[in-house]
């Protein structure tokens, strides 16, 4: 249980606005399920570096386990909370401190949703290139602090190569402020990229310098049906190729989730036909409009004479273009059966349709009338599947991880393409990881965080 005596040391320099307890915490959850109450007793909603450094320091001290939230967002439990941690939100932190428009770069408090930065980039005519289904609640400290990855990977690369500098607060309060805003920096170690990607496990990310990029002056999306998977990896190489550069996504849905999206309820509506192999999202952005427009209307009459394509249906607004990328980001609908169980994997691109065919294989041999869909940033090897838990019985869940995990060592997949380990996936990290990683892992936690204070149990 929680100390009274830390309790009351906390309250005695925290404000009031900045302490959350008892009824007070009706209504708040520990993660993006909604419907289950959270755990913790008390929930502190710190507003500066200063103050998560007070909070650090008093529970270090204390051994108290402290737990962070950003936009709860994640998919990996990851901000589970129990009865015995503190959880410190960064809901207070929303500031984007200042936008730099010649060297494009913002600083930013981790409680800014990345959706905040996009519109606030936009307005000086620059963006921030990172962008994913839940931008509007999402956090930039909790996308550093999973390496979020999203639609753009394959042009902008992952949050970490958008990351300049940080500020984060080590377990025992020190603060290391490392806000570079440099692209080339080489004095010594990169430390910024001890926070990135380490879910929190080795100190709270509170400030961030991020790399902005020129507003795209253009935006050209088409969708397009294809019937094989070799003329798929052959029309990402040939859209590569023609569009010299400013190819930014290309999203395909396995047949499944196509239709699933599409048809009704779904407020979707086909952009082609039902009834081939794969659909594909391609999207370019560019800043000369006219001839954008020409080089992508261009590859895609080359790609439909080469037959790569068998239909396809060009964006002629951004409306169209908007109701074209709602397609990909229509997650939801997977949830018209009930409950699922989803899953976020990576691999090389060529193992993908062998490794989808083993993962049907096995799923339906258990169950045969089962239900799961596929879809993904398929540029990137990034998939996404989500299964159904309707009529599978209530221990399947273990069953599902074997399936869809197990045949990713053979082929040099990663469990985890973007979503982090958190709780869920900590036990089949040494699918991803061999043992000698996995120990230095170890060294570098207990070397920032000893006594194991900074959201116990997540990676390990």
């Amino acid at each position: 249980m929680i100390s009274g005596d830390l309790v009351a040391t906390l309250k005695s320099f925290l404000p009031p606005a900045a302490i959350v307890e008892g009824a007070d915490l009706k209504g708040r959850s520990s993660n993006w399920r909604l419907d289950q109450p959270i755990a913790s007793p008390l929930l502190l909603r710190p507003a500066s570096t200063e103050e998560v450094s007070r909070i650090l320091a008093e529970c270090h001290a204390a051994r108290q386990p402290v737990v962070v939230h950003g936009g709860l967002t994640g998919l990996v439990h990851g901000t589970d909370a129990t009865e015995a941690d503190i959880v410190v939100s960064m809901e207070r932190m929303r500031s984007v401190e200042s936008i730099d428009s010649v060297q494009r770069v913002a600083v930013a408090q981790a409680g800014v949703t990345l959706q905040q930065l996009q519109e606030a980039a936009d307005a000086q005519g620059l963006s921030f290139p990172l962008d994913l289904g839940a931008r509007g609640s999402a956090t930039l400290g909790g996308n550093a602090s999973t390496n979020a990855g999203g639609n753009r990977v394959l042009r902008f690369g992952m949050t970490r190569d958008m990351v300049l500098g940080v500020e984060a607060v080590l377990a025992d309060g020190t603060v290391i402020s490392s806000m570079n805003r440099l692209i080339k920096n080489n004095a010594g170690y990169d430390l910024k990229q001890l926070f990135v990607g380490s879910e929190g496990t080795l100190g709270l990310i509170t400030r961030m310098v991020l790399r902005l990029r020129e507003k795209p002056a253009r935006q050209d999306v088409a969708f397009a049906a294809v019937d094989d998977f070799e003329s798929l990896t052959r029309l990402l190489k040939h859209m590569d190729r023609a569009l010299g550069g400013s190819l930014s996504a290309f999203e395909v849905m396995w047949p499944a989730f196509y239709r699933l999206v599409t048809t009704e309820p779904a407020k979707g509506r086909p952009p082609v036909p039902h009834g081939h192999a794969y659909y594909v999202l391609i999207e370019a952005m560019g800043g000369d409009s006219p001839a954008d427009a020409q080089r992508f209307d261009a590859a895609l009459e080359v790609a439909l004479e080469q037959g790569l394509i068998v239909d396809a249906a060009i964006a002629q607004s951004q409306t169209e273009a908007a109701a074209i990328w709602a397609l990909r980001d229509d997650v939801l609908q997977t949830r018209q059966f009930g409950e699922v169980f989803g899953f976020d994997v990576s691999m090389p691109i060529a193992e993908i349709p062998a490794y989808v065919d083993r993962v049907d294989a096995g799923f339906h041999r258990r169950w045969p009338d089962g239900r799961f869909w596929v879809f993904g940033h398929m540029g990137d090897g990034n998939l996404h599947l989500v299964f159904s838990r309707g009529g599978l019985p209530d221990d399947a869940h273990e069953t599902v991880e074997r399936i869809v995990y197990e045949p990713l060592q053979a082929i040099g997949g990663s469990i985890s393409a973007e979503h982090g380990i958190g709780i869920e996936k900590r036990r089949w990290l040494p699918m991803s990881r061999n043992a000698q990683e996995i120990a230095l892992m170890r060294t570098l936690k207990n070397a920032l965080d000893p006594r194991g204070i900074l959201n116990p149990g997540r990676i390990f």
